[in-house]
């Protein structure tokens, strides 16, 4: 019991070490000796635990897809208005990407790699339930209270809003001139600026 309980919480060490590095010096920049030394462990117990940084990185992003994915999934599938829903999603889906930085671009790298390997993996097998709010949209459609939209270019409009600043974070960085702070802001503003823009582009 004493050894699984040990392992348990080296292992714990490893990821919230693993999440710092990959935050500060992104996937690319990340040395799995740099992750030893946050943990505070030789590079061997490291490589004990995981084999590569890659297996390493994948077991943090199956823990978040797994956090999120009921999120989104539960907010989707509510009895909220749409206006609610659009304004939720792009702050939850800011907010957590704030909170993991690297996520976005080891995301496109993956795909582009293994499209089918990575989808399958993405979401433990598993999917975002679009099916309520795709019939929302419909419905407001035809009430008349929106716009008429096709609801895949609306979730592409939300997704593509929140991801893209993030994506290209290196490059809105140095054409804008601001330094982590300043972007920090520019994000935390767009939680509140992304859904308005989405909801008045629809609004009738």
């Amino acid at each position: 019991m004493a050894k699984i309980q040990q392992d348990a919480t080296t292992e714990e060490r490893i990821l919230a070490a693993a999440r710092k590095v990959f935050i500060s010096r992104g996937m690319a920049g990340a040395r799995m000796q740099d992750i030893a030394d946050e943990a505070g462990i030789n590079k061997a117990l490291l490589h004990y635990y995981f084999r590569s940084k890659e297996k390493l990185f994948e077991t943090i992003f199956k823990e978040l897809s797994l956090q999120f994915l009921p999120r989104i999934n539960a907010l989707f599938e509510s009895d909220l208005s749409l206006f609610q829903k659009i304004e939720i999603f792009c702050a939850e889906y800011i907010s957590k990407m704030l909170e993991n930085p690297f996520i976005p671009l080891f995301i496109v790298n993956e795909i582009n790699k293994q499209p089918d390997v990575f989808l399958k993996k993405m979401w433990a097998g598993k999917k975002p339930i679009v099916g309520k709010l795709i019939q929302q949209i419909d419905e407001e459609v035809k009430k008349g209270n929106i716009k008429k939209i096709h609801p895949a270019q609306l979730l592409l409009n939300m997704v593509s809003m929140c991801i893209f600043p993030f994506i290209g974070k290196p490059l809105c960085q140095m054409v804008m001139g601001i330094n982590e702070t300043g972007y920090r802001q520019l994000m935390e503003e767009r939680k509140q600026l992304v859904p308005q823009f989405i909801i008045e582009s629809i609004r009738k």
